[in-house]
Order: structure tokens, then C-alpha cells, then sequence
């Protein structure tokens, strides 16, 4: 980045601009997503705090996982379909449309209710 400088020399000027950096003694990051994980092995991670924010950077050994559904996900799914019933019984009851209107426009303000409703009553 700053070739010919001396490590001392970086550290002393990344701390003048306010940036902070800290090296992670960690042995694996997983990163969770909807669908499956992100492993990474032998993990190099360093912590930056750079003006008020803390970020990341991670190198090392990558693989991926596909996700495997447990009955926890099911459970979340089923709540999940719950709470939009919810969301599309008030919409109803707050605006009087019909079930179809209230799931249509609910989709497109996507599922912001608040947004529906207004949108319903203008």
C-alpha cells in the first residue's frame, strides 16, 4: 500500500488518521446464511476501528456448507407465515379491503405494514 515505509512509521500515521488495527487469534469463522455456511480455516483476522466504525478483514482456507434444514428453521418458517397472516388481518381491518388487496399491496411495499396501510387508505 505504502511501499518503502517502515511498519513503526505506518502504525504511528494509521493512528494519527484515527485508524486502529488488531490482529484476532481466531481458529475458524463461520459465516451463517439463509441457505448454508461460509467456513473459513485457518483464519488471518484483523479488527480495524476506523473512526467510531469496527470492521473486519478475513483471509484463509474457504469452503461452503449447504444448509440443512432443522426443525428450528421449520419453526421459524411456520412463525414467519404466522406473523404475515397477522400483518394481513390488520391491514384489513385497518383500511376494510379485501384479503387479495391487503396481500398484494403488503408484497409490494414488501411487508412493511405501515407503508400498506397508508397506501390503502390514500
Amino acid at each position: 500500500m505504502f511501499g518503502g515505509l517502515n511498519p513503526k512509521k505506518m502504525q504511528a500515521m494509521m493512528k494519527k488518521m484515527g485508524i486502529a488495527q488488531q490482529d484476532i487469534d481466531a481458529k475458524r469463522v463461520i459465516i451463517e446464511k439463509g441457505d448454508g455456511n461460509i467456513i473459513i480455516d485457518n483464519p488471518s483476522v484483523i479488527k480495524i476501528n476506523m473512526q467510531g466504525q469496527t470492521n473486519f478483514q478475513i483471509s484463509g482456507d474457504i469452503r461452503e456448507e449447504e444448509g440443512i434444514k432443522t426443525e428450528e428453521d421449520e419453526e421459524d418458517e411456520e412463525s414467519e407465515e404466522d406473523k404475515q397472516e397477522q400483518d394481513i388481518e390488520l391491514i384489513m381491518e385497518k383500511t376494510g379491503c379485501t384479503k387479495a388487496q391487503a396481500e398484494k399491496v403488503l408484497k409490494s411495499c414488501h411487508g412493511n405494514v405501515t407503508e400498506a396501510i397508508l397506501e390503502l387508505s390514500g
